[in-house]
């Protein structure tokens, strides 16, 4: 009983070691009083002690997008990087392959100097390093953005964000390698790992010739572990190339060579990677890796936001929401983005115009008429009757009046008016007053039917005369 007793009592201990360790390895931002003369905690200083690094010697960060990872590497004293802490990027936009233009919402990739100025304590996102985006490279090739940055506040247009407790951190590791003197951070930012199988399984990207220039780089670094010096000539990164002439990033390179001992040990890496590449090679044979849309890695991730600020969006892993496909899937797949892309054009395109419309204080757009004349049938329909004036009642010649049918047999003929006896002409009685029979309409149906064409057109009227000499002479 006491043996278990004294088994629970060390796995409490452990447990309760485990999360004062966590702790202190996280940042509680509630107690920072001024975030950019934060301290280091002591468990991040304790592992410097550890790898022989001094509090203030050099640091170099290196990027992976595809896994989504950030990395401080740190001088030890023997002047040799070795890494010092991994973080997790909580949001970075896009896709695989480098930021070319301004709005493209593309993270840089390429290899960027940092500078003191660069360190941002005013940022509106909490703390930011400015990457230094375009650096002479990109401006060489016409490459165009401003403000791309490492910031906290996980939210990101074209910059790598960090949660708020990783850029304190991170700021804070720059801060004090400028303090010891180091005159520029190198910044390393890679789609991926750049080993033999990642880029047999990029091997079809549109972006591949691009990042081999940059593994030339990388694999330097992994060799040396030293930051690789960096020129730009003919448009294109070099690497630790010695030359007496100097280097334009637009004119031809100068006659530059590499070190001697650099190069021999370039040579056994290099043919273990041929080596390793082949055998990859065979591995993805027929299969082609799909590259995930930003939608589809924060799809992954979807579980992380819930319960959060609507600002922390992770972006989540490129491996996790990426796969493997064969060349036909691939290609069925694209087809079905770009459908879906130009739908959504489409729709962009008809708000924008109803947007337009409201603010020109325009309706909404209605059909036009036909411009093609109407058909027989419609122009052969006569207009209403306008209505009768007051005078048009008494009037048989009204030319509003409807022409009437003619019936079958002629009205009887009046007797001629009788002279009154002061010779005047006799007002007729009301009754005595032509009258017009109307035939039947059944009658007047059936000989309009039976009449030809022309003798639909309307009977001439005589002259219009006025009310007052209907009756007379």
């Amino acid at each position: 009983m006491r043996f278990r007793n004294l088994i629970l009592t060390v796995a409490v201990a452990a447990a309760l070691a485990g999360c004062t360790n966590e702790t202190l390895d996280s940042v509680n931002l509630s107690s920072v009083k001024n975030k950019t003369e934060y301290q280091l905690s002591g468990k991040m200083v304790s592992k410097m002690r550890e790898l022989g690094m001094q509090k203030t010697s050099p640091i170099l960060l290196r990027i992976f997008k595809e896994e989504g990872t950030l990395e401080v590497w740190k001088a030890n004293t023997a002047n040799r990087f070795q890494l010092l802490k991994s973080y997790k990027i909580c949001a970075w936009s896009g896709k695989l392959g480098p930021k070319v233009k301004e709005g493209d919402r593309q993270a840089p990739e390429g290899f960027y100097p940092l500078y003191p100025r660069q360190l941002n304590p005013n940022s509106s996102y909490y703390l930011a390093i400015n990457t230094g985006y375009p650096n002479t490279y990109d401006k060489a090739n016409g490459r165009t953005g401003t403000h791309l940055m490492i910031h906290g506040a996980c939210s990101s247009s074209g910059c790598y964000s960090m949660t708020d407790e990783q850029i304190i951190e991170i700021f804070a590791l720059a801060r004090d390698a400028f303090k010891g003197g180091q005159e520029s951070v190198q910044l390393q930012a890679f789609p991926f790992r750049m080993t033999a199988e990642n880029m047999a399984r990029h091997r079809d990207n549109p972006n591949i010739d691009f990042w081999k220039m940059l593994k030339v780089g990388y694999d330097q670094f992994e060799v040396t572990k030293r930051p690789p010096a960096v020129n730009v000539c003919e448009r294109k990164y070099v690497f630790n190339q010695q030359s007496e002439g100097q280097f334009n990033a637009t004119a031809q390179c100068p006659p530059m060579s590499t070190p001697p001992a650099l190069q021999m040990a370039m040579a056994s890496y290099d043919t273990d990677f041929r080596r390793d590449y082949e055998k990859a090679l065979k591995k993805y044979q027929g299969m082609v890796w799909y590259e995930p849309t930003e939608a589809e890695r924060k799809a992954v991730v979807a579980d992380q936001r819930k319960g959060r600020e609507l600002a922390y969006a992770p972006t989540g892993s490129s491996l996790d929401a990426g796969k493997l496909l064969k060349v036909s899937e691939l290609e069925k797949k694209i087809a079905e983005q770009k459908e879906a892309e130009e739908a959504k054009q489409a729709a962009l395109i008809q708000k924008e115009a109803l947007e337009k419309a409201a603010r020109e204080g325009k309706g909404l757009p209605v059909p036009q008429a036909n411009p093609l004349e109407r058909s027989v049938e419609q122009a052969a329909v006569q207009p209403e009757p306008a209505s009768k004036s007051l005078w048009g009642l008494f009037s048989r010649n009204d030319p509003n009046a409807s022409p009437v049918a003619p019936t079958a047999a002629s009205p009887a003929p009046q007797a001629p008016p009788q002279p009154a006896a002061n010779g005047q002409q006799e007002v007729p009685p009301a009754q005595d007053k032509p009258q017009v029979a109307a035939a039947p309409a059944a009658n007047a149906q059936a000989q309009a039917a039976e009449q030809p064409a022309v003798d639909q057109a309307p009977i001439d009227q005589p002259k219009k005369r006025p009310f007052w000499k209907i009756w007379g002479n």
